[in-house]
């Protein structure tokens, strides 16, 4: 049976994207599964990212979140401006040396389960700025989840780190926060 075709205000036509619900098990009234997929699902579908823009790449963050591109599809439309109140640090742009002790005050005062993107070269590598003044990857001061490749990227690839960050919530445990593991990455970069 083919499916009707429904057509928005503008004559497009309109796809409505369904998530699927973690495996479990469904009775009369009721489903069943696990706790770690509920929560996870949860998360994955309600970002706050906190944008940490010091250059062009901020502009391309900004065409993303714009009409075109549309972020909030993917549950990210909300973004704060107080680390306290967001979940994703996203970085974008060149990070100077000076400026690393602040990128790591806003990381810590982020609240757990946090999560990192380093967006375009210079966040991810110091980009094309190889000089005694700019920190050559953020990875140097704070860990990070996904980097978002290119000088700057399109807005197609931050859609694309969006979904990766997304997968990442989504599959994490909820215990990896409280692992040896994690304790261990954390004191690597002189977080306690």
């Amino acid at each position: 049976m083919a499916r009707p075709v429904q057509y928005n205000i503008y004559g497009q036509t309109d796809v409505k994207l369904v998530k699927e619900g973690p495996e479990g098990y469904m009775g009369e009234g009721f489903y069943g599964t696990k706790l770690d997929q509920v929560v996870g699902l949860a998360r994955k579908n309600s970002i706050w990212p906190l944008p940490f823009a010091t250059s062009c790449c901020g502009i391309e963050f900004m065409a993303t979140m714009g009409s075109h591109y549309d972020l909030a599809r993917f549950g990210s439309e909300r973004v704060g401006f107080s680390p306290r109140q967001c979940d994703l640090l996203m970085v974008m742009g060149t990070i100077a040396k000076k400026m690393a002790p602040v990128v790591k005050q806003v990381y810590l005062q982020m609240a757990e389960p946090r999560w990192v993107l380093a967006m375009g070269a210079c966040a991810s590598s110091g980009g094309i700025f190889d000089t005694y003044s700019v920190l050559q990857g953020i990875d140097q001061i704070i860990p990070v989840d996904v980097y978002i490749p290119g000088c700057p990227p399109r807005p197609e690839a931050v859609i694309d780190g969006i979904l990766k960050v997304q997968d990442l919530i989504g599959k994490e445990s909820l215990r990896r926060r409280n692992s040896d593991k994690y304790k261990q990455l954390m004191e690597s970069y002189g977080i306690q």
